[in-house]
């Protein structure tokens, strides 16, 4: 692998900051992202103390974690960062189907890649973007982990050192959640023609893949091992805390690594 320049590699992923949050496309993304979890924080997350609490609802909600494995959540004195989790854990992996979808495919399609490619080498130029939307989705999940901590502190100052503490926590596992979506989209970017393709075949891949991991599971057992290629397999056990360390943290790492290998791969021989 040609030797990575570091300081070359951050001014890429810094360009992919700049990109979204001083532009006119990446605002307006930043605006729509912002009105949703507006609407999130003022709903699902503000309420959610009253409404677990609620004596009519609390036998509910017992009996409705406990049939879907999260029970765990309900012992949270932080209920609003269990609901954050919840949301959170599901929501920003499909988030990162969108706002990665072009990481290569634009620069590719006005020639701008040529250009780089003169004052960069092709693994720069695949992982700083790659480290780019690192760098945003982290940002992103910083900013709605603060405000849902607010929420808390504002209904109990109490929770604030253990609501920080939990907070560090999630923010680590939903970062490592979220790394190989960015890298499937990475792949996708080294022979995918647009953005709105890469987006396309996502979707295929996740919607298509999984019936035909399905059929071929329900002939051959053994093949249910398949299920592994695909990121996120692990998240409904994560999203009761049911997950071990191997299934929160091991998968979502080698998932990462095998797809920019082989984005990698592809890369160095595909035409700019």
């Amino acid at each position: 692998m040609t030797q990575l320049h570091p300081q070359r590699l951050l001014k890429i992923a810094q360009f992919e900051l700049v990109r979204l949050f001083l532009t006119k496309r990446g605002l307006l993304a930043v605006a729509a992202f912002s009105i949703c979890w507006l609407l999130i924080l003022r709903y699902p997350i503000g309420q959610a103390v009253s409404l677990i609490s609620s004596p009519q609802i609390a036998d509910l909600a017992q009996q409705v974690f406990g049939a879907i494995g999260l029970s765990k959540l309900l012992d949270w004195p932080e209920a609003e960062l269990a609901m954050y989790w919840l949301i959170a854990l599901y929501s920003f992996p499909s988030f990162c189907l969108f706002l990665c979808s072009d990481q290569l495919v634009g620069d590719k399609q006005r020639g701008t890649l040529r250009f780089l490619s003169l004052r960069a080498t092709r693994n720069e130029m695949l992982f700083g973007r790659f480290l780019g939307q690192v760098f945003i989705l982290a940002a992103l999940l910083l900013v709605t982990l603060v405000a849902s901590v607010a929420v808390m502190v504002f209904r109990d100052p109490a929770l604030l050192v253990s609501g920080i503490s939990r907070s560090f926590i999630l923010f680590c596992y939903l970062l490592i959640a979220v790394l190989p979506f960015i890298a499937l989209m990475t792949l996708l970017n080294t022979f995918a023609r647009s953005a709105r393709l890469t987006v396309v075949l996502a979707v295929l891949f996740f919607a298509g893949g999984n019936i035909v991991v399905s059929i071929l599971s329900w002939q051959i057992p053994v093949l249910a091992m398949l299920d592994y290629v695909f990121p996120g397999v692990q998240l409904d056990q994560m999203a009761g805390q049911n997950a071990g360390i191997f299934n929160s943290i091991g998968i979502p790492l080698i998932q990462t690594t095998v797809m920019l290998a082989i984005a990698q791969r592809i890369f160095a021989r595909s035409s700019l």
